[in-house]
């Protein structure tokens, strides 16, 4: 119960006031004529005011409040390394046993899990929301066990209390990381692109001037490198196909580093062909000739290289052939010298006829080989005797003729390999007219040319009869493909509704240019977040399950379901960002949610320098938990508040009021007698003087 003297005056106060300087004035003047009973005069005054003023005494009940100290958990990926779970359920254990013998005190516990987005560790964030839950004028303290690396730090709210950092890890912790410190996201195929690397070590490291490093690309086998430690690196590369390049380095983990989440890194590098370089060998005017040209001169990108025979077989006028062009074809330039500048030669219905020696087919048979790509789009010619299957480039064409061709009209279709062929699959969307019994429904063509597949090609498209029509095959390191028809250029023409000739020559290129996304056999994710879509291309009926290995190294083993022919997908939500690596047996897959070395791995080692200057602040301190867990005390505002081996916290001595009683020190008639009783003394004094 406590009490205080209030005032509730009858009157506003500014009357009140000039009230009282009235009566000031008055006894003043009374004083000043001498009049004995000025005094009596001066007490009358304030017992009027006094009456005017109305005090009154307030009675409070109040009943006493705990005071509340907040502790901030940092359960971040950070914190759950080597020792410092144990440190810091010891650290929370130690600290609640010294609150509960506390009869005024309780503890708030509030956890710090991993920021979406890979923020790191909001920590003055968790402690803003935790200061919003509790009644501010109770706080006695703020405790965090920590790490000490806040990404948050610049955030840090005004604290009514000490502020107090109690930090994991050990005095000898060390840490080695890879870090990309410049990389670029695409490069330009055959032309070298440098990285900047940095294998760096952190804290209390062995000395070591030399490390370990690995760095495989799609999945390949590592290479490995021995590189300089705690220096930047300069490493040149070269990337060895278009499309996106997954890039991933490795330094081992060594005996007694903290963690080897951040010793991987993985880089996706889009591959770009500067310029395509084509070379079209059309063996005479046709319609198909200028549609081939007018596709391959319509992508800006690439750089073609066209040669016409002008001269028809059959006429016999007695020219040399080396005398038929209008300059003189550049054979030895261009199929001994330069060829293997090319990335695709495309002979468009050309047979032999003593312009190019056997020689020359042989080096193209060679070129394919050592990893070029022929396309041969095949007309009567690919029938006759001349055929340049009767060369030696017959050692890498897929088809043999027969020497038989069908004129008559027909529509391309599928096989059930081309339905789950990269080139060819979902090849039926692109159809002007729904499909029917007959086949997709694309145009007609009028002309094809029958021949027998090699045991090693891949039919994707047949003609009449069920008659292979499109083969695909990989020779060494090279890919052929044998269109066996000269009329594709009717679905360009739009012939019956035409059909999909740019996106099939399209895929068809890429397919030979060896691009990722259009392998027969391929796994690989597309994120979203921390949501992948596992997508597993085959050219089989079935696929194996997929093994996901977790950044922390834990496994889980993911079913896949076809969706469509020689395509099977998944959903999977990831449990954290970092490095997953994924393989199936046959194929093997990286990616990264995030970076692969989240920001909590970018600095491992516990230090206290990024939360003093909140600390000092408040006049907190900062406790390293491999000393012990510090005790607890009371601490008077304006005294230290840490010291070793303790820590404390300001008493705060709120309360919580139950009742209010005001009851007035006397009543009006009391002040008015009184005043009465003054006044006629004092006009009794003054009157008998």
């Amino acid at each position: 119960m406590t009490g205080q003297i209030v005032l509730d005056p009858l009157i506003p106060l500014i009357l009140l006031v000039a009230a009282a300087g009235l009566a000031v004035l008055g006894v003043a003047l009374a004083l000043w004529r001498g009049l004995p009973g000025w005094w009596l005069r001066a007490l009358a005054a304030a017992a009027i005011l006094a009456a005017i003023a109305n005090p009154s005494l307030r009675q409070e009940d109040r009943a006493p409040l705990t005071d509340i100290v907040i502790a901030v958990i940092d359960e971040t990926a950070s914190q759950r390394i080597a020792d410092r779970p144990d440190q810091s359920a010891a650290a929370l254990a130690g600290l609640q046993a010294d609150v509960d013998r506390r009869d005024n005190t309780e503890l708030r516990v509030v956890t710090l899990g991993d920021a979406e987005d890979d923020g790191g560790t909001r920590l003055m964030g968790a402690v803003a929301e935790a200061l919003a839950e509790e009644p501010r004028a109770r706080v006695a303290g703020i405790v965090v066990i920590t790490d000490g690396r806040a990404h948050d730090i610049e955030a840090a709210p005004d604290l009514p209390a000490p502020f107090h950092a109690l930090l994991t890890g050990q005095p000898d912790d060390w840490d080695r990381r890879l870090v990309i410190r410049n990389a670029p996201s695409f490069a330009i195929l055959g032309e070298p692109v440098t990285l900047t690397l940095r294998v760096e070590d952190q804290g209390a490291a062995p000395a070591a001037s030399m490390a370990d490093l690995t760095i495989a690309i799609d999945g390949g086998a590592p290479m490995p490198f021995r590189v300089p430690v705690n220096e930047d690196i300069e490493l040149p590369l070269t990337l060895p196909h278009g499309g996106m390049n997954v890039l991933q380095f490795d330094t081992p983990e060594i005996e007694g580093e903290l963690t080897d989440r951040n010793n991987a890194a993985v880089l996706q590098i889009n591959g770009v062909r500067d310029r395509l370089r084509v070379l079209l060998v059309s063996g005479e005017p046709h319609p198909g000739e200028r549609t081939w040209r007018n596709l391959l001169k319509s992508d800006s990108s690439v750089d073609l290289v066209h040669f016409t025979i002008l001269r028809p077989p059959e006429k016999q006028d007695g020219v040399p052939v080396t005398e038929l062009s209008l300059i003189a074809f550049p054979t030895r330039e261009l199929f001994l010298e330069k060829i293997d500048e090319f990335d695709l030669i495309i002979f468009d219905r050309y047979q032999r006829r003593g312009i190019l020696p056997a020689a020359y087919f042989e080096n193209v048979a060679d070129y394919v080989e050592n990893g070029g790509a022929v396309l041969v789009a095949a007309g009567p010619d690919y029938a006759s005797a001349d055929s340049i299957y009767r060369s030696p480039l017959s050692a890498v064409l897929p088809g043999a003729p027969t020497a038989r061709v069908y004129e008559e009209g027909f529509r391309p279709a599928l096989t059930d390999l081309g339905q789950r062929h990269p080139v060819t699959e979902g090849l039926e969307e692109f159809a002007p007219a729904p499909a029917d019994e007959d086949g997709p429904g694309w145009g007609r063509w009028f002309r094809h040319i029958d021949v027998i597949a090699t045991p090693e090609a891949t039919t994707v498209m047949t003609g009449v009869d069920d008659r292979p029509l499109l083969m695909l095959e990989r020779v060494g390191e090279g890919r052929v493909a044998l269109l066996a028809s000269d009329h594709a250029w009717l679905w360009n023409r739009g012939y019956e509704g035409g059909g999909p000739q740019l996106e099939l020559l399209r895929r068809l290129a890429h397919w030979m240019m060896k691009e990722p996304e259009l392998e027969e056999e391929a796994l690989w994710v597309e994120p979203t977040g921390l949501t992948m879509r596992i997508i597993r291309r085959t050219l089989g009926e079935d696929v194996g399950a997929v093994t996901i290995t977790h950044p922390d190294g834990t496994e889980t083993v993911l079913e896949l379901e076809q969706t469509s022919p020689g395509r099977f997908e998944s959903l999977w939500e990831a449990p954290e960002i970092g490095l997953y690596r994924l393989s199936d047996g046959d194929q093997e897959a990286v990616i990264a949610l995030g970076p692969a070395a989240p920001r909590e791995f970018e600095q491992t080692i516990a230090t206290g320098d990024v939360v003093a200057p909140v600390v000092e602040a408040t006049g907190g301190g900062v406790l390293a938990l491999a000393d012990g867990v510090p005790a607890l005390r009371d601490v008077r505002p304006g005294r230290p508040t840490a010291g070793r081996g303790w820590i404390g916290i300001t008493p705060r001595d709120a309360y919580r009021t139950a009742d209010v009683t005001i009851t007035p020190i006397l009543p009006p008639w009391a002040f008015l007698l009184i005043a009465s009783v003054l006044v006629i003394g004092a006009w009794l004094r003054e009157g008998r003087r």
